[in-house]
């Protein structure tokens, strides 16, 4: 994440890697043998800069077989940042260019959803405002080839088909499209453009005032797509608001801030910043938020990072509107960007994020910790299933604006704890899931039957007819035993309401969208309904 602030302070462990960059490209012609050994090259002491650069240097000139010296350094980079905190390293220019993408906000290309179902390539749906749309190319058409490069057949992958579609702005592709009921491909000319990439998952409004907004990022846009979506279901009759930020692993810092400050009264802190070489930065609320006043739930789980859990730390710490779910992910750690000569860049830890009350939402990191095991160690530990397995240092502990104890070290911790559902959970039914067997098939259907489905006139009939269920699920099973997942009958019965709301669920985003599928799994949702049930007539400031 990139902090706004005063540009990065130089100091040992990026001069480390600069050195390193710098070392290995410096020459000294030939020497004699005498001279080639270690001793003449450290007749003075070294800095730890000189020496990394020089041994380099001596791989460079000496080693005995050919180095990939790029390859080299982007490894001896990576791994030096690596020992500094979990959140520091190097990136290389080509890996650069594609994390960013996603928080950037848009992309270049035709502009079009699409699965690869059956080595075919099938649009889900063409991007509003894209160029696809604008041309007429619709949810259910092949694409068979682009600029004569053949994307139909055995073994395309995803990357394929995007080398393939995406490319600068202005340039063209011309692809062949098989539509269904024709029998012949036609092609169409398709000039590439800026693509949309949205913050907001769904944005809806269910019939008692109850508004839902999920977000899955923080991107350049999300300030301005969240607000978007706020006016609208205010404009549509919005009571209370539930705040979705389940698997949103974070991104910019200011967008963060943005959106925490039109929940907020004026003058609240938000959240500050402190390192060794960074001053405490603090960050207010300055008024005339769109939704100050407006009861509020916000969702959290595991996956929630960085971003998002600065902004559920800064409601939570000012006693704006429930916090509801499980245990957020831990990441409170600041990184300053800082560009290398060949378009690479290191991201440096730099300082950390503290919620108003002065906690760490940061988990610890170090010698004997395993910090990529954390979501299997809290499985290990009961943590998913009880509150009361978490244990919380009792040295860590803070007072929100009304007095609340709160606790830092690792996360933010739910107001309402909603344990992982497992009652109707079973191996089957994950089977199905992480294998894209469900999806797929679910998929398949819905590109088999979109014109009787259309005809249904919308997600909820389609929801309420019963008939579709079992055929449904028949279906599914089917399917997954010719693909390796043999039925358990018992493991059926067991998962049979969740199988069924979800298959209708992704039947239906394939048909209407994500709205859709929102709005069927919210009945199942036990995270939702629970902040459902705490927003029930207890509005917050």
């Amino acid at each position: 994440m990139k902090r706004t602030g005063a540009p990065i302070t130089p100091f040992v462990p990026l001069l480390l890697s600069l050195a390193l960059v710098a070392g290995l490209f410096i020459g000294h012609g030939m020497q004699t043998p005498s001279e080639r050994s270690l001793g003449f090259l450290f007749t003075r002491k070294p800095s730890p800069t000189d020496k990394i650069g020089q041994v380099l240097d001596l791989i460079d000139r000496q080693y005995v077989d050919s180095v990939a010296k790029k390859q080299l350094v982007d490894e001896v980079l990576a791994d030096l940042l690596q020992r500094l905190d979990p959140h520091s390293y190097y990136i290389s220019a080509e890996d650069l260019r594609a994390a960013k993408e996603p928080l950037e906000g848009s992309f270049d290309g035709i502009g079009v959803e699409f699965n690869i179902q059956r080595d075919t390539v099938v649009v889900i749906a063409p991007v509003e405002g894209g160029p696809s749309a604008a041309l007429g190319i619709r949810p259910g058409d092949r694409i068979l080839a682009a600029n004569d490069k053949t994307l139909a057949g055995v073994g395309v992958t995803n990357k394929d088909v995007m080398d393939n579609l995406r490319g600068p702005g202005g340039t063209e592709v011309t692809v062949s499209i098989l539509r269904p009921g024709s029998k012949e491909p036609f092609p169409v000319t398709i000039k590439r453009g800026k693509i949309p990439i949205n913050s907001v998952a769904v944005s809806l409004l269910e019939p008692d005032g109850t508004g839902l907004i999920k977000l899955v990022r923080f991107a350049r846009t999300t300030h301005e797509e969240f607000v978007k979506a706020a006016r609208t279901l205010k404009e549509r009759g919005m009571k209370r608001l539930v705040l979705d930020l389940r698997g949103n692993g974070g991104g910019y810092l200011d967008q963060a801030i943005l959106l925490t400050d039109e929940l907020l009264p004026p003058g609240r802190l938000i959240v500050y910043t402190e390192g060794r070489h960074h001053p405490r930065r603090d960050q207010f609320s300055d008024g005339g938020g769109l939704l100050e006043d407006m009861p509020l739930a916000v969702l959290i789980d595991e996956g929630s990072a960085s971003a998002s859990e600065i902004v559920a730390g800064a409601l939570q710490d000012n006693d704006r509107g429930v916090i509801v779910g499980r245990r957020t992910f831990g990441k409170g750690l600041v990184q300053d960007e800082v560009m290398l000569p060949d378009s690479s860049a290191v991201r440096l830890t730099t300082a950390r994020y503290y919620t108003p009350s002065g906690r760490s939402i940061q988990r610890p990191y170090g010698e004997g910790i395993d910090y990529g095991d954390d979501f299997a160690q809290r499985f290990a530990h009961g943590e998913l299933l009880s509150a009361d397995s978490i244990q919380m240092d009792s040295t860590q502990a803070f007072r929100t604006r009304s007095g609340r104890v709160v606790y830092g070290g690792g996360g933010v911790m739910p107001d309402v704890f909603v344990p992982a559902d497992t009652a109707e959970a079973s191996g089957y039914m994950s089977e199905l899931f992480y294998t894209g067997v469900l999806n797929q098939f679910a998929f398949a259907y819905a590109d088999r039957n979109r014109a009787r489905l259309e005809r249904l006139g919308g997600a909820e009939a389609f929801a309420k007819d019963l008939s579709m269920d079992e055929a449904l699920l028949t279906g599914l099973v089917e399917d997954g035993r010719q693909q390796g997942i043999p039925p358990d009958r018992q493991a059926i019965e067991r998962s049979r309401r969740m199988l069924v709301v979800r298959l209708k669920a992704t039947v239906a985003r394939h048909i209407w969208g994500n709205e859709a599928y929102y709005a069927l799994t919210m009945g199942t949702d036990h995270i939702y309904q629970q902040a459902r049930s705490a927003l029930a007539g207890s509005p917050q400031q």
